[in-house]
């Protein structure tokens, strides 16, 4: 299925059409399963827990994205596809983009300072993308 939007970042080559790949989408979803179930085992800090839930996030993202026939390189740009691809209310997507932010800012200058209502939030769209990912048909074969 094209969807206009993403068609229109593939023309000024933001996204790469790629056709999907059932294992591939699996391997993302298990992935992020097990990131997910992995959050609430005790002991782990609160900068493990931001890790998890967005490393699950953008497995999902990126999962959906897939689904639909296009690929990105471009870590952000997958969250920002979630409007289209899963159909995800924009305050929802920009709090994703909000932990991509802090996450660069973890990964690139040693700098993560993760608000506890922030990381809350992360956890509940990431398992509400769980919910709307698995929801999604089998990947269509050309």
């Amino acid at each position: 299925m094209k969807i206009k939007a993403l068609e229109n970042l593939v023309k000024i080559n933001k996204l790469n059409t790629e056709p999907p790949d059932q294992t591939e989408f699996n391997g993302m979803v298990s992935a992020a399963t097990l990131k997910l179930q992995d959050i609430v085992l005790p002991g782990l800090s609160v900068d493990s827990q931001f890790s998890l839930a967005y490393g699950a996030a953008h497995a999902l993202s990126l999962a959906a994205l897939r689904w639909h026939g296009y690929r990105s390189d471009a870590r952000y740009l997958v969250f920002q596809c979630l409007e289209h691809t899963l159909g995800l209310e924009k305050s929802k997507w920009r709090v994703l983009d909000k932990c991509h932010q802090c996450r660069n800012l973890a990964e690139y200058e040693g700098h993560l300072d993760v608000d506890i209502q922030l990381l809350k939030e992360l956890v509940s769209i990431s398992n509400e993308l769980l919910v709307l990912v698995k929801d999604l048909a089998p990947v269509a074969q050309n």
